[in-house]
């Protein structure tokens, strides 16, 4: 006990030293028994917390039966009865009131993920019913809507401004205990390529964040809302030390378009990217320095109608400077449809700028069960450039799978990318009906998650 006494006195002596002459007056409320003032967070917790919830959902799972249960004869013969086919389960997370006047609480699609029944606990004890007003699984966001008077809302900062050692403070509701309070500095920025999300920017801090703490807010000494907390790097499932949040700026243009849509209606640039290493820095004849090489223009998108080349390096996406083919994708996955961006690319030596207009994504979606009877009950798409795989694999994306078909049955799961049918590469869906056409027994080969798979459907 004595040990952390002393680094959590350590750490608040640092906080009022660094802080501005008028944030350490607002720091400092309080005083010794000989007058001197004594280092807390308190004041600006205490007009924090009131907009940070705790959220309790109720989930239907389905429950797995042997096979004898569901025969009616067998269940009549040894008078087993009626086997509950769905059971439900709880779960807890966080949220943060970001508009008090309409009652709009932010939070992360997987804590909402499947529930049948929202509830969000209030700071003083309310409980209210939360309904749903849009989440996006690819940046992990969801939106509820709650309607009670009173609310309090945090203010928003500007998350592009954050640098690592600034300090912040995590509040949540960890392992269910209630509201908890934990404090910490940003320790890096802009993480991504974790594949934890489709879209990653995340906020790296050492303020302590575990289960149950996401959704909830990551606040700096204002007490302004810069990130959400989403993740921990952890092998035990506690906190080591290392946590993530989505910073606000890019929660923000997700959770615009939650409450006009319901959805994020993602843009189509129509262009596929790659990290630039210093050995392809070299091979184009360039200085080592940040950017992404275009490997693939679709023909009459939008990247090919504004004169975007494979080979060009792109270096700036609206201004902002790109250093990988991570920051392009993100960057374009939070633009709108019809909305203009500005490229920064170097071709042959010479910077230019081009301008693009972003555009509805072509959906070519097709019943399985057409391409080949066994495939019944999935659907197939291909694969779209805002996917976290994208210009990492090549096939064709399951995007739906009916339980009750045979697809289902025969092991395919929504999210999986098949890359080969009956041993043949398969990047679209006229390569993939070409190779299992004809055929009785389907091989599939399979991307899922990270790791991969043959699936033989007979």
């Amino acid at each position: 006990m004595k040990r952390i006494f002393q680094a959590a006195f350590t750490t608040a002596v640092l906080l009022a030293f660094v802080s501005t002459p008028q944030s350490v007056t607002a720091a400092l409320p309080a005083s010794d028994s000989q007058g001197e003032p004594l280092p807390t967070l308190a004041p600006m917790i205490e007009r924090t917390v009131p907009a940070v919830v705790n959220i309790f959902t109720r989930t239907r799972v389905p429950q797995r039966q042997h096979p004898l249960f569901s025969d009616p004869f067998f269940r009549h013969f040894f008078d087993v009865p009626e086997q509950p086919r769905e059971r439900y389960t709880q779960s807890l997370g966080s949220g943060v009131i970001i508009d008090a006047e309409n009652g709009y609480v932010v939070t992360n699609h997987h804590v909402i993920a499947r529930a049948v029944e929202i509830a969000v606990n209030l700071q003083d004890g309310r409980t209210l019913q939360a309904e749903l007003v849009g989440s996006d699984p690819d940046s992990d966001l969801a939106v509820l809507r709650v309607e009670q008077d009173g609310l309090t809302a945090l203010p928003f900062a500007d998350s592009d401004q954050l640098r690592v050692g600034d300090f912040v403070v995590a509040i949540g509701n960890p392992f269910g205990l209630g509201q908890t309070v934990t404090s910490g500095m940003v320790s890096a920025l802009s993480r991504s390529g974790l594949g934890i999300e489709g879209y990653e920017d995340f906020i790296q801090t050492d303020a302590s964040i575990n289960p149950g703490n996401s959704g909830g807010a990551l606040v700096n000494l204002r007490g302004e809302l810069v990130g959400i907390n989403t993740a921990i790097l952890s092998q035990s499932g506690g906190n080591i030390g290392i946590g993530f949040a989505i910073p606000i700026n890019m929660a923000r243009e997700i959770t615009e378009q939650l409450v006009e849509y319901g959805e994020v209606r993602r843009g189509h640039l129509g262009a596929q990217a790659q990290d630039l290493t210093p050995e392809l820095a070299q091979a184009f004849g360039l200085e080592n320095r940040p950017g992404a090489v275009v490997t693939r223009v679709a023909p009459d998108s939008p990247a090919a109608k504004a004169g975007l080349q494979a080979g060009d390096v792109l270096v700036a996406v609206n201004g902002r400077p790109v250093r990988s083919a991570t920051d392009v994708r993100n960057a374009i996955g939070l633009l709108r449809i019809d909305q203009r961006v500005n490229l920064k690319v170097v071709r042959n030596g010479e910077t230019r700028t081009l301008e693009a207009v972003i555009r509805e994504p072509a959906t070519a979606a097709v019943q399985a069960g057409k391409l080949h009877p066994r495939l019944a009950g999935a659907s197939f798409g291909n694969l779209p450039e805002g996917s976290r795989l994208a210009g990492k694999v090549e096939g064709v994306l399951v995007t739906e799978v009916d339980r009750s078909k045979a697809a289902w049955k025969a092991g395919l799961r929504p999210g999986d990318v098949i890359t080969q049918a009956n041993r043949q590469s398969v990047t679209n869906l006229q390569e993939l009906e070409r190779a299992v056409k004809g055929s009785n027994s389907l091989l599939l080969n399979i991307v899922r998650g990270n790791g991969a798979l043959y699936l033989l459907i007979r």
